[in-house]
């Protein structure tokens, strides 16, 4: 009969637990490789395939807020519900807060405040984090709809196109000549940590 010391006993146990924390770290560091931000932007990292038609983008670049007054006649503040986004594809329905801060995005989907409201003629920014309110977003396809209802009415978009883009691009929140939903999240969706990219969805006014 074999009998082995607690003390050789615990410091097997901590043998074990080192090699386990190693690979854990190499491990993480792999994951990190394989979702880099060439790799997020490669055919194979995207999610949907479809036809896809960037936004037509204005040359002057960003524009002051304003408002159609025949259609909002109270400007919402920061922090305030004043919509909904519904997501018939994805069997959603959620809240629209105004502004895209941690504590608005924690309660729905946030309104980027620089860009205008829905239904005006212009570009309508919507954010949402890519592990909560907006985990789905690479589900949705060419010609899907969505309706974004406030107090000015119900706006109804379809989707026109998906794109990958760095973290720092802004041209996704530039203005456009025609009234444009944009929807953009974290990406990888199932990316640790801070996120390189973003995914955005493109969508037209119809109805």
């Amino acid at each position: 009969m074999i009998i082995i010391s607690p003390y050789k006993s615990l410091s097997l146990g901590l043998i074990i637990l080192g090699v386990g924390c190693i690979s854990w770290a190499l491990f993480g560091r792999g994951s990190s490789y394989l979702y880099s931000t060439d790799a997020a932007k490669s055919h194979y990292a995207f999610p949907t395939v479809f036809a896809q038609e960037l936004i037509k983008l204005k040359p002057d670049g960003f524009i002051d807020i304003k408002t159609d007054q025949s259609l909002y006649l109270d400007y919402p503040a920061i922090g305030d519900k004043f919509g909904s986004l519904t997501i018939s594809a994805l069997d959603k329905v959620l809240p629209i807060i105004q502004g895209t801060g941690d504590k608005q995005l924690k309660k729905g989907v946030g309104h980027f405040m620089q860009s205008l409201l829905s239904g005006e003629a212009d570009n309508c920014v919507l954010s949402a984090h890519r592990d909560t309110f907006f985990s789905e977003l690479g589900n949705l396809r060419l010609r899907d709809q969505m309706i974004v209802e406030t107090a000015a009415g119900k706006f109804t978009y379809e989707v026109r196109g998906a794109r990958i883009v760095d973290k720092d691009d802004k041209t996704v929140i530039m203005p456009t000549d025609q009234a444009v939903l944009t929807l953009t999240t974290c990406y990888p969706f199932n990316y640790i940590g801070s996120a390189p990219c973003r995914y955005i969805i493109s969508a037209v006014l119809v109805n």
